[in-house]
Protein backbone atom coordinates (compact mmCIF):
# COMPACT_ATOMS: atom_id res chain seq x y z
CA UNK A 1 0.00 0.00 0.00
CA UNK A 2 1.09 3.46 -0.54
CA UNK A 3 0.01 6.53 1.00
CA UNK A 4 0.01 9.99 -1.55
CA UNK A 5 -0.44 13.64 -1.84
CA UNK A 6 0.40 15.70 -4.26
CA UNK A 7 2.02 13.24 -6.27
CA UNK A 8 4.59 12.38 -3.37
CA UNK A 9 4.47 8.66 -1.82
CA UNK A 10 4.36 9.73 2.32
CA UNK A 11 4.36 5.71 3.04
CA UNK A 12 4.98 2.71 1.71
CA UNK A 13 4.43 -0.88 3.17
CA UNK A 14 2.52 -4.39 2.36
CA UNK A 15 2.45 -4.56 6.27
CA UNK A 16 -0.29 -1.78 7.08
CA UNK A 17 -3.25 -2.86 9.47
CA UNK A 18 -6.74 -2.18 8.70
CA UNK A 19 -9.23 -1.29 10.97
CA UNK A 20 -12.49 0.87 10.31
CA UNK A 21 -11.73 1.11 6.55
CA UNK A 22 -8.77 2.47 7.65
CA UNK A 23 -4.54 1.46 6.72
CA UNK A 24 -2.53 2.20 9.38
CA UNK A 25 0.72 2.57 7.98
CA UNK A 26 3.79 1.10 10.11
CA UNK A 27 6.00 3.67 11.63
CA UNK A 28 9.71 2.79 10.23
CA UNK A 29 7.53 3.26 6.62
CA UNK A 30 6.68 7.07 6.79
CA UNK A 31 8.44 9.50 4.66
CA UNK A 32 9.15 11.73 7.82
CA UNK A 33 11.02 14.34 5.92
CA UNK A 34 7.26 15.18 4.82
CA UNK A 35 5.41 15.06 8.40
CA UNK A 36 5.26 17.82 11.17
CA UNK A 37 3.66 16.75 14.76
CA UNK A 38 0.57 19.26 15.21
CA UNK A 39 -0.83 19.97 18.55
CA UNK A 40 -4.23 18.81 17.52
CA UNK A 41 -5.68 15.11 19.68
CA UNK A 42 -8.84 13.40 19.83
CA UNK A 43 -10.15 10.68 21.28
CA UNK A 44 -11.42 7.28 20.20
CA UNK A 45 -13.78 5.42 22.95
CA UNK A 46 -11.49 2.09 22.01
CA UNK A 47 -8.12 3.14 20.41
CA UNK A 48 -7.31 5.91 23.30
CA UNK A 49 -5.94 9.16 22.29
CA UNK A 50 -4.82 10.25 18.83
CA UNK A 51 -2.23 12.40 17.73
CA UNK A 52 -1.81 14.59 14.68
CA UNK A 53 0.83 15.12 11.68
CA UNK A 54 0.62 17.98 9.34
CA UNK A 55 1.56 16.41 6.18
CA UNK A 56 4.34 19.51 4.09
CA UNK A 57 4.67 19.05 0.32
CA UNK A 58 6.76 21.83 -1.66
CA UNK A 59 6.29 24.21 0.83
CA UNK A 60 1.72 23.27 0.72
CA UNK A 61 0.61 22.11 4.03
CA UNK A 62 -2.07 19.45 5.12
CA UNK A 63 -3.09 20.28 8.51
CA UNK A 64 -3.48 17.02 10.94
CA UNK A 65 -3.80 14.85 7.37
CA UNK A 66 -2.15 11.86 9.12
CA UNK A 67 -2.66 10.18 12.70
CA UNK A 68 -1.35 7.85 15.22
CA UNK A 69 -2.25 6.26 18.79
CA UNK A 70 1.27 6.67 20.63
CA UNK A 71 -0.37 4.86 23.66
CA UNK A 72 -3.32 3.05 22.30
CA UNK A 73 -5.83 1.41 24.53
CA UNK A 74 -5.24 -2.83 25.22
CA UNK A 75 -8.13 -3.55 22.55
CA UNK A 76 -5.84 -1.21 19.84
CA UNK A 77 -1.99 -2.06 21.00
CA UNK A 78 -1.39 -3.43 17.30
CA UNK A 79 -1.30 0.37 15.95
CA UNK A 80 0.96 1.49 18.23
CA UNK A 81 2.48 4.23 16.55
CA UNK A 82 1.08 3.10 13.52
CA UNK A 83 -0.01 6.54 10.75
CA UNK A 84 -3.43 6.46 8.96
CA UNK A 85 -4.07 9.57 7.06
CA UNK A 86 -7.40 11.55 5.78
CA UNK A 87 -7.94 14.73 4.02
CA UNK A 88 -7.30 14.04 0.49
CA UNK A 89 -4.56 11.47 1.08
CA UNK A 90 -4.62 9.15 -1.33
CA UNK A 91 -4.16 5.39 -0.01
CA UNK A 92 -3.34 2.95 -2.99
CA UNK A 93 -2.43 -0.43 -3.27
Amino acid sequence: MKAIWKNVTLAESDNTIVIEGNHYFPPESIRKEYFQESATHSICPWKGMASYYDIVVDGDTNADAAWYYPGPKEAAKQIKDYVAFWRNVIVVE
